[in-house]
Order: C-alpha cells, then structure tokens, then sequence
C-alpha cells in the first residue's frame, strides 16, 4: 500500500501548492480543506503521515491531532502555522507532532519532514505487525509452558529450574524443546529476542532474582 500524505488546510492556494511541490517528489497526496472533509475520507489503515494547519474554522488542527489520539490513529503529524505561536507549538509537540513550520514554510524544511513522518509511520506498522506474529506464536504454548519461560530467560540450567519449580529434569526437557520449537527458536539468544517482539505488556514476568542466582 503506498504511503498518502493527508494535507488539511482551509486556504485552497496552499492544497495547490503543497500538493504540487509532494506529488513533484513522487508523494501520493489527499487533499482536505477542513478537518471535517478529512475526517470522512481518513483511513487509519493506510501509511503516510499529516500535514496539519494549525487554525482552521470549526476544529482547529489541535483538536484533530487529539481526537486522533483517542481514536488510536498513530499517523505522524506535522503542524503548519501562519504564525509562531509558542503555546500551540509546544502543545502539538507534547501531543507527539514531528514539526511546528511556520508560513511561508520552508521547502526543505517541509520535505524533510515529510519523509521523515513516512518513514516513522512505516517503521511503526513493521514493529505492530512483527509484534502481531509474536503474539500469534506465543498464544500456541501452554499455561506450563509460558510459566516456564522466565525461568528459561535467566538462563538456568535444566537440572537448576526443575530444583525451582519441584519437578523433573526430563520435563522441563520436554517443555523447553517444545517452547522452542513453536517459537520458531534455537537459542536463548533468539528467546530473548523473541520476547523483546512481543513486548514488554505481553511478556510473562520473570522469576524472583533468588531463583536466577547461580546461573
């Protein structure tokens, strides 16, 4: 899918120009002369990034970026201003704008923050969708299996985590052999690894320090 550069502006002379100047640099561009005109064509969905006017009638380019934010839209924004309001500015870059450019807007300055706004976007759905394909492959183990996965992390020997948990060697053999192969892993480097793909919201907690002594 390629990425679409949204430009939101109540001035139909600055849609014309910003559109000539991406779609000049190859840019596939939407144009909006309102938030309300946006918000109806808007798919959260697709890649790219925002270019934001600040002050436009009715919901103002803050409002937007806020509203967004609760609908969980992540696209990069960038604000455009016909003044330097220093409050607005910082408020947009608190809320998580990449750029607060000023009118006449600088041609390079924009640009690059364009590029840079589409390359986050596109990082973040790489990150999102290798995190889904963690998840999928984890939600394939056993309550067992996952209980033992912080005890694999501290990197314990077998015979070590079976004296934690009070049970067999050759179980915890079993159990390790299996959490490796429906992870898709040969070490405990790739386990790591693995779990730093998932996430630290979906990854099991690890044992006490007591139990990873003697490692």
């Amino acid at each position: 899918m390629a990425a679409v550069v949204h430009i939101v502006d109540d001035d139909p002379d600055v849609l014309k120009a910003l559109a000539r100047l991406l779609a000049g640099e190859g840019m596939e561009v939407a144009l909006s002369a309102s938030t309300d005109e946006f918000l109806q064509r808007y798919d959260p969905a697709s890649t790219g990034c925002i270019v934001l006017d600040l002050s436009m009638p009715g919901m103002d380019g803050l409002q937007l970026q806020a509203m967004l934010a609760e609908r969980g839209a992540r696209h990069p924004v960038v604000f455009l201003t016909g003044c330097g309001d220093i409050a607005s500015s910082v408020r947009a870059m608190k809320a998580g704008a990449i750029d607060f450019l000023t009118k006449p807007v600088d041609v390079d300055a924009l640009l690059e923050a364009v590029r840079r706004g589409v390359v986050m976007d596109d990082d973040a759905r790489h990150r999102d969708h290798d995190r889904e394909d963690a998840q999928a492959l984890f939600a394939t183990l056993t309550p067992r299996e996952r209980e033992l996965v912080p005890h694999l992390l501290t990197g314990r020997l077998n015979k070590q985590i079976a004296g934690d948990l009070g049970i067999a060697e050759k179980t915890i053999k079993v159990h390790r052999s299996r959490i490796m192969h429906k992870l898709h892993i040969r070490s405990l480097v790739d386990l790591v690894r693995f779990m730093e793909r998932l996430g630290e919201a979906d990854a099991p907690a690890r044992v006490p320090a007591r139990a990873s002594q003697g490692a």
